[in-house]
């Protein structure tokens, strides 16, 4: 049983850093481009704190992940799951929509989404391990800011 759990704890970990990073790819060639072309607000970060903070952020997600995958089934659990995998998508679309798109009014909607749907999570997690629901706190605190930030980018351009 132990060594099915480690597997299922580098599988999570490993899906969320991998699918994590994909969005980094569209994202990087971006950066000293188009990014550095718009106009920011001056609360907005510096670029290279962005990579460090997704990667934790991606790390708290697949230990969350896999503290919900090891619970026993159930229908609670399924529900966790998927609500896991549709903020997940949205995490992964919103790259593409901001960034390899340019869309940044579009890219605040879906991160409203996103936002909804990670707190759906967090409170589906809540139902069947605290500390999984805790460890997307983080998460949804930096996205409550990205939000922030994605809406002053579209309004200064």
């Amino acid at each position: 049983m132990v060594k099915y759990n480690t597997f299922k704890l580098i599988v999570a970990v490993l899906f969320t850093l991998v699918f994590g990073g994909l969005g980094g790819i569209v994202t990087a060639p971006e950066i000293a481009t188009w990014y550095a072309l718009l106009n920011k607000p001056s609360f907005n970060p510096p670029n290279y704190l962005f990579g460090p903070v997704w990667t934790l952020l991606y790390l708290l997600m697949g230990v969350s992940l896999y503290l919900i995958w090891k619970q026993p089934t159930s229908s609670v659990k399924t529900k966790s799951i998927s609500l896991f995998f549709m903020q997940f998508f949205f995490n992964f679309c919103w790259s593409f929509i901001f960034f390899k798109f340019h869309q940044t009014g579009w890219a605040f909607a879906e991160i409203i989404v996103m936002w909804i749907f990670i707190l759906l999570t967090i409170v589906a997690f809540s139902k069947l391990n605290t500390v999984a629901a805790w460890l997307l706190v983080p998460y949804i605190s930096w996205v409550s800011f990205a939000s922030l930030l994605n809406f002053m980018i579209w309004k200064l351009n």
